[in-house]
């Protein structure tokens, strides 16, 4: 075949005189005619594609080494040493390509995770087989979207460990949450305490995109989280409060604004008597949801009257017990701004229903 051999004459040239511009004019030809016979080509003749590929990519443009990797990439047979070197390039313009497609040696890909960038590790998350090793450290070492990339991705093998750590770090994040949920692989055990912490919203979702055989066992633990979830009755009297609000409603001055004037001054009997006249739901109701450890009933309260963000915050800050740590806070305005007013309203009727106040 014409392969590089014959241009050995014309590489040791270029690698000992040559400017940068003709070594990435070789590279591209070389490029060119491995792709053009990748089909064809025996083992050896790969390796001599590697050898002459790998005296070129050295102190060549990063563009250049994005673009090589974009192409030989998907090839079943790329150069194994031309795909190590970009594979362990600490720009992901370069890594993530072969990252994600390429064919890498096992312990290459431990070494990636264990000691490159979030980028690398996301890109590494979307390969098509991932084994239990290399996801345990995606786990351990990958931050939010590598997670949720993770979760989402089911020729990914994840041990009962790594499922452990992503259903409790899904308690804070209801995208992550929905990916775990609708894993085929996720034990029984920890399906049932991703449910048990999943917010209203994230229950829903689960359920409506749930396999018809899982939905009957969804609905028997939501009705035993519904039940459970409620904590003890405030022993509060909000009677002078509704009063106040009732006549604030009926001078037509009952809304957003005074809902957040009552959060942000921590006037809290008002806050919930001015929630609950809002949306139709007990007063009863509103203070077990606003004194529970979780905040996502307060994001839906939130978004089915209406509120903006700056108003949930206030609500948030106002509840009883310990305030969310920033992340959670953060977290919280991923959930609201995701969350839509039609999906909030359902679930506030739910609430309406149940204590027997629906029409």
């Amino acid at each position: 075949m014409v392969a590089p051999a014959s241009l050995i004459p014309e590489l040791e040239e270029v690698l000992q005189h040559g400017s940068v511009e003709r070594r990435a004019e070789l590279l591209r030809r070389i490029t060119d005619l491995f792709l053009e016979r990748a089909p064809r080509l025996n083992q050896a003749q790969v390796a001599l594609f590697d050898d002459v590929m790998n005296s070129l990519i050295r102190e060549i443009e990063l563009r250049v080494l994005a673009e090589l990797a974009r192409r030989i990439a998907p090839v079943p047979n790329a150069p194994s040493g031309v795909v190590r070197t970009l594979a362990y390039n600490d720009d992901i313009s370069v890594a993530g390509p072969v990252l994600r497609h390429a064919r890498l040696d096992e312990r290459d890909l431990l070494c990636i995770a264990e000691t490159k960038s979030q980028d690398h590790l996301l890109a590494l998350s979307k390969r098509d087989e991932i084994g239990e090793a290399l996801s345990g450290i995606l786990v351990i070492r990958g931050n939010r979207d590598v997670s949720r990339s993770l979760a989402d991705n089911d020729r990914a093998r994840l041990s009962e460990d790594a499922m452990s750590v992503l259903v409790n770090r899904a308690q804070d994040d209801g995208v992550l949450a929905e990916k775990i949920g609708l894993r085929a692989d996720i034990p029984p055990h920890l399906f049932r305490q991703l449910l048990t912490q999943a917010s209203e919203v994230v229950r829903e979702r689960l359920l409506a995109r749930a396999k018809p055989e899982m939905r009957a066992e969804i609905r028997c633990i939501l009705s035993r989280v519904t039940d459970e979830v409620a904590v003890k009755v405030s022993s509060r009297t909000y009677a002078k409060a509704l009063a106040a609000v009732r006549e604030l409603r009926e001078k037509g001055t009952l809304g957003e604004t005074q809902i957040r004037d009552f959060a942000a001054t921590g006037r809290y009997e008002e806050t919930i008597a001015g929630l609950a006249t809002i949306c139709a739901v007990p007063v009863e109701v509103i203070d077990r949801l606003m004194s529970g450890e979780r905040i996502d009933p307060i994001l839906i309260l939130a978004r089915a009257a209406g509120f903006g963000w700056t108003t949930a915050r206030a609500l948030i800050d106002c509840r009883q017990g310990p305030g969310p740590s920033n992340g959670g806070r953060e977290a919280a305005r991923e959930n609201f701004e995701r969350l839509t007013m039609t999906t909030a309203q359902r679930v506030v009727r739910f609430w309406q229903v149940r204590e027997g106040r629906g029409d």
